[in-house]
């Protein structure tokens, strides 16, 4: 049984999707007027791995995230850069991809953008305005929040703060201030605006997301995700805009995951600790590393993101790599253990169901690394054979799946430079030249290639320098 923690029952639920077999899974995508950093990739992350699990699961799965390309921030932006919004979108866009391409994030099956889908909002809109819950005023039209009973289910927010007529145009706006909110802006001077049916304008930030969600996935959906600070208001506001105007529930589960602080302190670009892809990278820290911190602390604890962290992740993926060459290196015997067998059975319904448990990683991964200590145990008493070790590695490879951590599976052949010192190494131990071979293995070391002296003769293993 797959089970979430449900932000709008506020408690743990079954997971039953509107389609057996089949997930229909909408999350919040960036907002493209500045590079992406690791606060945004803890919540991208956290969404793929769930993604990655319920198709593990057998799910059939399709995935919607937006692309916001027009909004206050990236209005701001292309106006102090003197360029046009698209020619400013666009390279934050492209850096997008980038970045969750480099962290091994499977792509979505539709990237929707608000710029797209202007008359999909429209008609929305004028659906909203003749159902009377929306109004126009000063050639801006807003939602009624006072027409709309049920709004705060979400959020938990207290309506009894509601101040009726109050109204705000800011896509980000204070989190008490429970006021009516902008669908549809006027035209301002200097701002891209639309030709529409409602007026010259542009899109409020919410109705950006009901109308692609609605569009890809159907007026009802299972799964819609997103940071915490996304629940009250944008998609309180969403829920309110698409069941009035559609008329029934707009999403089953919602799933919220916690922000993260860098050096136990808010991210911000004041404290210096904002960091980007580009500025881990640079410090030659391996991406998957990166992404093995961001989805190793379950999605609804708060993150502490350190470069003791990094190392400590990286010491993890560590083992699992070793052990994946150990069980392709090692001369195992003919042969198979009914014990191993059923070592690799109780991991993989441990891994499952810990997953299947809100996402619970850190059970999931207690298991994994559970299984590798007692069969490096086994291997060190000789009690593993080959087929074992096939066995074992397509458990792992399984299991990577949905982690995505692992490099990607491709026969090392080293450059014939490097092969040559081995060899070098090799004749200098068998003269007893130790000085020399290890001078070689030194300088190999410093090239990212580490030897290993057994009794079946020397094995080398590539490592990030």
């Amino acid at each position: 049984m797959i089970r979430f923690f449900n932000t709008l029952s506020g408690k743990l639920e079954p997971f039953h999707p509107l389609k057996k077999g089949e997930v229909k899974l909408y999350t919040c995508g960036p907002t493209v007027y500045d590079h992406a950093h690791i606060g945004n990739f803890r919540a991208y992350a956290f969404e793929d791995l769930l993604k990655r699990f319920l198709v593990f699961m057998g799910y059939k799965v399709t995935h919607v995230m937006n692309i916001t390309d027009v909004d206050d921030k990236t209005i701001k932006g292309a106006h102090s850069e003197g360029i046009s919004l698209q020619e400013y979108t666009k390279k934050y866009i492209d850096s997008f991809f980038k970045d969750i391409d480099t962290l091994r994030m499977a792509r979505a099956d539709h990237y929707p953008r608000a710029t797209e889908h202007i008359p999909e909002m429209i008609q929305m809109i004028k659906g909203l305005m003749e159902k009377g819950y929306a109004y126009a005023k000063d050639g801006s039209i807003y939602f009624s929040i006072a027409k709309f009973p049920n709004y705060g289910r979400l959020s938990k927010i207290n309506l009894k703060e509601l101040k009726p007529g109050e109204r705000v145009e800011l896509d980000e706006y204070e989190k008490d201030n429970i006021i009516d909110f902008a669908l549809w802006k006027h035209k301002k001077e200097g701002e891209p605006f639309w030709e529409t049916e409602v007026g010259p304008g542009r899109p409020g930030w919410h109705i950006e997301c009901s109308v692609m969600s609605s569009k890809y996935l159907g007026e009802t959906f299972d799964i819609h995700c997103g940071g915490t600070d996304n629940i009250f208001p944008h998609h309180e506001n969403e829920i309110a805009q698409s069941e009035a105007y559609f008329g029934k529930k707009f999403v089953n589960y919602w799933l919220h995951c916690r922000h993260l602080i860098v050096d136990g302190e808010k991210m911000s670009k004041s404290l210096g600790n904002q960091y980007t892809m580009r500025d881990l990278l640079e410090k030659n820290i391996d991406p998957l590393v990166i992404r093995f911190l961001l989805i190793s602390t379950h999605y609804r604890k708060m993150l502490n993101f350190t470069f003791k962290a990094l190392e400590q992740a990286s010491a993890s993926l560590g083992r699992m790599k070793d052990f994946l060459y150990e069980l392709k290196n090692h001369p195992f015997k003919n042969g198979e253990n009914k014990n191993v067998a059923q070592i690799i059975e109780k991991t993989r319904k441990n891994f499952a169901e810990g997953l299947g448990d809100d996402l619970n990683i850190s059970v999931a991964l207690r298991a994994l690394f559970e299984m590798i200590r007692k069969v490096n145990s086994f291997i060190g008493k000789g009690k593993i054979f080959k087929k074992d070790a096939e066995n074992l590695t397509d458990l792992i490879r399984c299991f990577d799946t949905v982690l995505a951590v692992l490099p990607e599976e491709k026969e090392d052949i080293l450059p014939e430079e490097i092969m040559i010192k081995i060899n070098e190494r090799e004749k200098a131990r068998r003269d007893r030249n130790f000085e020399l071979a290890d001078r070689i293995r030194d300088q190999l070391a410093k090239e990212g290639i580490v030897l290993e002296d057994t009794k079946d003769g020397v094995r080398w293993k590539k490592v990030r320098t």
